[in-house]
């Protein structure tokens, strides 16, 4: 078999699906990509075993069709430094000894049997599917996966959820302390259903939807999703379980709201925290009329800060404290140029929304407070 192929076209297509492959696998042929070669096309295969990540792309000519394994490793160091230009793949099928030919050179390798290479699974006959744009579910992704959990007693957290109704599609994602529910009205499936993306499959889609258009189409059944690309495909395991009451725990009486610049913010917190405990990065928000009062203190090692910012404030004042690291994550997911606070007591969740929505978009964000020492 022989095929002559572009040596930055390969090499980019095998490093974008390489991020699926595990640095330790439970098969050695899952340290392999799996190539092969159909009328001209030569599909490329990544896999861990739950997530499995496809990719084609048509090559210069070709004589013969087959299938081969070769190590990612061996073949991505070797192309990385190959300039632009052709190169022809000699592959026996019988021994799978393989020479890659170029300008000034050739290598020689050993492919594996492509046989050994797990299938992925089929989806079942009552299987769900839902069309979305790719600027859409990468918005999605983007905003929420930062606050997923990483929580082995409660898996369900580990993962994005996808709440899909006739009207509209909610991507939620918490870890427990932050909360993030972004709701679009552009995407809406033909009938009411979800499922819970996990955190390794989320993040390579967030690193592959910027670089395609089209609409991505979605295929899910209890077990597994299908997300179909305009040039990759990936069929991963989903997180099962169910996932919390999300709703239920958005406070929804917030009578101290805070109108404040949200750049501005994000620099007053990153300053005084440094001055917080170590331990609990706790900062304290002291809100009165048409300003907040930002302080931390580090009791242990006697240092404190504080900064007063102005901000359209009309409640009666109150203090609450939050996580320094928390609430600075949560400012930097929201794109607006303002953000409103809503607040309840020093108890209860706060909730932070962008002050101008993004069309079609419902955005939330939700953080628990600390308990303030004084």
């Amino acid at each position: 078999m022989k095929f002559i192929v572009s040596s930055t076209g390969l090499f980019s297509h095998l490093q974008a699906i390489s991020r699926v492959i595990n640095s330790k696998n439970s098969l050695p042929i899952l340290d392999c990509f799996l190539m092969e070669l159909t009328d001209g096309t030569l599909s490329l295969t990544a896999s861990d075993s739950e997530t499995t990540l496809s990719t084609s792309l048509e090559v210069n000519e070709s004589d013969g069709d087959g299938r081969f394994a070769v190590s990612s490793k061996t073949i991505l160091e070797a192309l990385k430094e190959i300039p632009e230009q052709p190169l022809t793949f000699l592959v026996n099928i019988e021994n799978l000894e393989i020479t890659v030919q170029y300008q000034n050179g050739k290598y020689s390798l050993m492919g594996q049997n492509a046989d050994e290479y797990p299938q992925a699974p089929a989806l079942g006959a009552n299987a769900v599917h839902v069309t979305m744009g790719a600027p859409v579910m990468l918005a999605g992704i983007n905003r929420s996966l930062f606050a997923t959990a990483d929580d082995e007693l409660r898996p369900v957290m580990n993962g994005i959820y996808f709440d899909i109704t006739t009207e509209d599609i909610t991507f939620v994602a918490s870890d427990g302390h932050k909360l993030v529910r972004n709701k679009t009205f552009v995407a809406h499936g033909d009938e009411k259903a979800a499922f819970i993306l996990p955190k390794k499959p989320a993040t390579l889609l967030k690193n592959l939807l910027p670089k395609e258009q089209g609409d991505v189409q979605i295929d899910f059944d209890d077990r597994n999703a299908t997300f179909t690309l305009e040039n990759y495909s990936m069929i991963c395991r989903l997180i099962e379980g169910r996932y919390p009451n999300y709703n239920s725990v958005i406070p929804q009486d917030n009578p101290h709201k805070a109108t404040i610049d949200r750049m501005t913010l994000i620099s007053a917190l990153r300053r005084v925290s440094v001055f917080s405990s170590q331990a609990s990065s706790l900062i304290k928000l002291r809100l009165s009329e048409n300003q907040i009062q930002i302080s931390a203190q580090d009791i242990d090692f006697s240092t404190s800060a504080e900064e007063t910012l102005t901000c359209q404030y009309t409640g009666s004042p109150m203090s609450i404290g939050f996580k320094s690291t928390f609430l600075i994550d949560i400012l930097n997911n929201i794109s607006a140029q303002e953000i409103l606070f809503e607040l309840a007591d020093p108890s209860r969740a706060g909730v932070i929304v962008p002050v101008e929505q993004e069309e079609n978009e419902d955005l939330l964000m939700l953080l628990m407070p600390m308990m303030l020492n004084d």
